[in-house]
């Protein structure tokens, strides 16, 4: 009898929990089962294992085998456990060292001439497997992305052999070492935006202290122009922020440009079309991956025609605009991943969009404007910090050709009031719990009265009011003051919709 252990790792989540693939070979009819709860893709993996192994010269054991996928109460699903399963057959039978696997984990997909192809969620497995201090040897085609991972040393093979002939000491893999140089290219400008002061402003508030943005006006405003327009005005990411981005894109096989020198720190901007599921939005499937949230997770996720969306779409966005984090249930299992993004959103004020326009366009019913507004619930909005109202372009505007103040003198004020933020609270304004609210959004008297003034006569709900504090908070940041002040507050409820307001649009007649 012999036995041989080879270590690997599964996706659950965000998490990537050790593997441990154990082969024991014993006498009886010739036979390989795989336990240990796989799925398809996994017990599918003998024939697979098999034809590689006969391709490359080795000897497939006409012996009684059994891969056990420990532990066996975790699901094994995906087409990574073909190397480490054909490596626990050879070191099982003898036909390579060993003592060998010990210091190694190992995931890649055989085909069935021993070549190595890509599996998904490379970076994740690297990334969590960092501090076991072992080294990962993972498809060539994945290695430069999974090396990025801090601490890892991580080895890249195109073949079966090459694995075989580095275990056996015979030819050496070479450590893949990551390029962690960043060359940032230049994104769209602020500067094209012709006019629009208030809109400016109000990007620049969201952008300063990470807050969520809805903005309401007819179509032609540049209201998709001026989102497209919020990453340029963001800080980098830094490089363990960048591996936590990477490492959820690999986890949803999203073979961007994120793992370039040129995009390695710039921050995520994700737009789903109106159309999109529950499950596309927020992550889902049999095995639960990463959803448009968790890909925009420390970027921004913009949703333009808001209303436009299903209802319950929208309303899977509450929580995790709360917690930063969505979990995902499934029967006998759950996955959790990072969702904490920046929500920016555009809407139409009214079904034709024209509501309020100066040419009077807008035909629409006040039965029908209510209705359109109605598919936005009021605790969905409650929870956006900033409305704001985008009106027409005027015609002198449009002919001006002055161009606006460009998008890196507004990102230099951005960066000093989120310094100033983190060297406070150790998080942006918008991450402010209710005791952080207390401590840090300290208000003069007039600026107090004056909220309390808000509550009454606007029937303000204590959530809203929070987040007026934390807007304003950020106010005073980009003012460089310690104290929030009326004026800090008054343009704060400014971006608040009133009583007689929905998402910051302005009633028109029926």
């Amino acid at each position: 009898m012999a036995l041989a252990t080879v270590y690997s790792r599964a996706l659950n989540g965000f998490d990537a929990p050790l593997v441990s693939v154990e082969v024991h070979l014993a006498n009886g009819l010739p036979s390989l089962a795989i336990v240990g709860l796989p799925e398809a893709e996994v017990r599918e993996s003998r024939h697979r294992v098999r034809a590689a192994l006969i391709h490359c010269g080795f000897d497939f054991p006409a012996r009684h085998m059994t891969v056990n996928l420990a532990p066996a109460d975790l699901p094994k699903e995906s087409g990574r456990f073909d190397l480490p399963i054909a490596l626990g057959i050879l070191a099982a039978s003898q036909q390579i060292p060993g003592h060998e696997l010990d210091g190694y984990e190992f995931a890649g997909e055989l085909a069935l001439d021993g070549r190595l192809r890509t599996v998904r969620g490379a970076l994740a497995m690297t990334y969590c497997a960092g501090s076991a201090g072992r080294t990962f040897v993972l498809p060539l085609s994945d290695a430069p992305e999974a090396a990025r991972a801090a601490h890892a040393i991580v080895l890249g093979a195109a073949h079966l052999r090459e694995v075989c002939r580095h275990l056996s000491r015979i030819e050496r893999l070479k450590p893949i070492v990551p390029n962690r140089e960043w060359a940032p290219q230049p994104l769209v400008d602020l500067a094209d935006v012709r006019g629009q002061p208030q809109a400016r402003r109000a990007l620049e508030i969201a952008a300063a202290g990470e807050h969520s943005l809805l903005m309401c006006g007819p179509p032609g405003t540049g209201k998709s122009m001026l989102a497209e327009r919020l990453p340029g005005l963001l800080p980098p990411m830094t490089d363990q922020e960048a591996l936590e981005q990477a490492a959820l894109c690999s986890l949803a096989a999203v073979r961007s440009q994120r793992t370039t020198t040129s995009r390695w720190r710039e921050r995520p901007f994700r737009a789903p079309h109106h159309t999109a599921s529950s499950a596309a939005l927020v992550g889902g499937g049999s095995h639960p991956q990463p959803g448009e949230i968790s890909l925009s997770h420390l970027g921004i996720l913009f949703l333009d025609e808001l209303p436009e969306f299903e209802r319950h779409v929208l309303e899977a966005l509450r929580e995790p605009l709360e917690s930063g984090r969505v979990t995902l249930s499934r029967a006998g299992r759950q996955a959790e991943f990072p969702a904490r993004f920046q929500l920016v959103a555009a809407m139409n004020p009214c079904p034709c969009g024209y509501l309020g326009h100066p040419g009077g366009r807008c035909h629409c019913s006040r039965d029908r404007v209510d209705r359109y507004r109605a598919r936005l619930s009021g605790p969905l909005l409650d929870r956006i910090d900033l409305h704001l109202d985008v009106p027409a372009v005027c015609e002198a505007a449009l002919f001006d050709a002055t161009p606006g103040e460009p998008s890196e003198a507004v990102r230099g004020r951005v960066i000093e009031a989120r310094d100033r933020q983190w060297a406070r609270q150790s998080c942006s304004n918008a991450r402010l719990g209710v005791a952080d609210i207390d401590r840090w959004c300290r208000c003069d008297p007039a600026a107090t009265e004056l909220l309390r003034q808000a509550v009454r006569q606007f029937n303000v709900s204590a959530r809203a009011l929070h987040r007026v504090l934390k807007v304003a908070r950020t106010l005073a940041d980009l003012a460089h003051a310690d104290t929030i002040s009326a004026a800090a507050v008054a343009e704060s409820l400014r971006y608040r919709p009133a009583d007689d307001r929905s998402a910051g649009i302005s009633p028109g007649a029926d």
